[in-house]
């Protein structure tokens, strides 16, 4: 299940680690074991941690071990029906975490948005580092002009996405667009894009998987609340770190690369998907920005600004204490005909407040009939599941 890492199959750290002595601290402990989803982007986000590691404790010395997750295995069942049942806690972490908990990895390096709310009992989210660029990026054909937007895309053009979440945002703004389910890598999912037959008239994915990749000159348009009116995943361009819960090592050492602004922020988002019992096929939006005291009030806010690589730029001058959290939450429909919105604003000085920020906005969702919205897709995906398993059934 495991693959060896090695220098040729896993992409470099564009900046050189630190070299160890020979009398440091690396030859007294074992290597840091770092699992991972297999992927070429899954290992490049590993990389990225292990370098913040390496910059942190430059002593201690690091494998990356990659792994086949389940959700990756089956690259033709839509994800709405991969997702049933205790299938949907474990599509993407399962056997990693079966791994953590043998001790055969000392922790695993998740996408925040693929982890389930509810985790093991003995296991922990211990900490989530700086997040990369949130936003839903629109990707055109290349038989289109360059300067295509979901606003200009043809009527009757075709969608190629594997989340419920984007399809059901983009039914309620566009209507006339149809869908086609889109699984695969990120350069497979290009490759059925720009082929000479391709049913797509333009694909959606997570501007941060692009850029990490190196690709982000294939992004035709980023969609925000404002621009595009998409709001992305719980966790979305996070990327997080699961350990044991007993192992206090980990835990000590990981404070140090923690990133406060993005765990109160993701903290909010998590809680809120988690009262709400949604997963990760389930079409929940949410947006989530800082901004600074003066003369702030509830009500649309655009996201803050991203550098070229992709990481926010933090507003200078005010604490994050004295800064109130902005989020933004959209539950839809899968066909788009049912929405329900909201928005607040407030300070959050911990991770725990944060939560209860999250938990209130869900009620109040649900005071609004979210929970009808979502209990009825429960239901849908239920009989698309009985129904595809009949026909499977009678086939053979």
């Amino acid at each position: 299940m495991m693959a060896p890492a090695t220098s040729t199959s896993l992409p470099t750290p564009s900046q050189s680690a630190p070299q160890s002595t020979t009398t440091s601290a690396s030859t007294q402990f074992p290597s840091i074991k770092i699992g991972t989803r297999s992927s070429t982007l899954a290992q490049i986000q590993a990389r990225s941690v292990e370098q913040t590691l390496k910059d942190a404790y430059p002593d201690r010395t690091y494998e990356i071990c990659p792994v086949l997750a389940q959700g990756d295995k089956d690259k033709v069942t839509p994800l709405q029906q991969l997702s049933q049942g205790e299938n949907a806690k474990s599509l993407w972490t399962g056997e990693l975490e079966g791994m953590l908990e043998q001790g055969e990895l000392d922790m695993i390096v998740h996408c925040l948005k693929d982890m389930p709310t509810q985790l093991p009992e003995n296991l922990a989210l211990a900490a989530i580092l700086p997040r990369h660029d949130p936003r839903d990026a629109l990707i055109i054909s290349p038989r289109l002009p360059k300067t295509t937007t979901l606003a200009t895309l043809p009527p009757d053009a075709t969608i190629g996405t594997s989340s419920v979440r984007r399809a059901a945002q983009l039914r309620k703004l566009h209507p006339s667009f149809s869908f086609q389910d889109l699984r695969g890598n990120v350069g497979t999912r290009l490759g059925k894009l720009d082929a000479e037959n391709s049913k797509y008239s333009a694909i959606i994915l997570a501007a941060a998987g692009l850029k990490r990749l190196g690709m982000e000159d294939r992004i035709s348009q980023y969609l925000t609340s404002d621009n595009g009116g998409m709001l992305y995943a719980v966790g979305q361009g996070a990327l997080a770190i699961e350990i044991r819960k007993d192992d206090v090592g980990m835990r000590r050492m990981l404070e140090g690369v923690k990133c406060e602004r993005t765990t109160r922020a993701c903290s909010a988002e998590r809680a809120l998907l988690r009262a709400l019992e949604g997963g990760c096929s389930v079409p929940i939006g949410v947006e989530t920005s800082w901004r600074g005291s003066k003369g702030l009030t509830t009500g649309v806010q655009p996201p803050r600004d991203f550098d070229k690589h992709g990481q926010a730029v933090e507003e200078e001058g005010v604490s994050l204490d004295e800064q109130h959290l902005l989020l933004k939450t959209l539950v839809v429909s899968v066909d788009g005909k049912e929405s329900v919105e909201y928005e607040v604003a407030r300070k959050v000085r911990s991770a725990d407040e944060a939560e209860e920020l999250g938990r209130d906005v869900a009620k109040i969702l649900v005071e609004r009939g979210a929970d009808k919205i979502l209990e009825k897709i429960s239901k849908e995906k239920m009989w698309a599941a009985k129904k595809q398993l009949e026909e499977r059934a009678s086939s053979t």
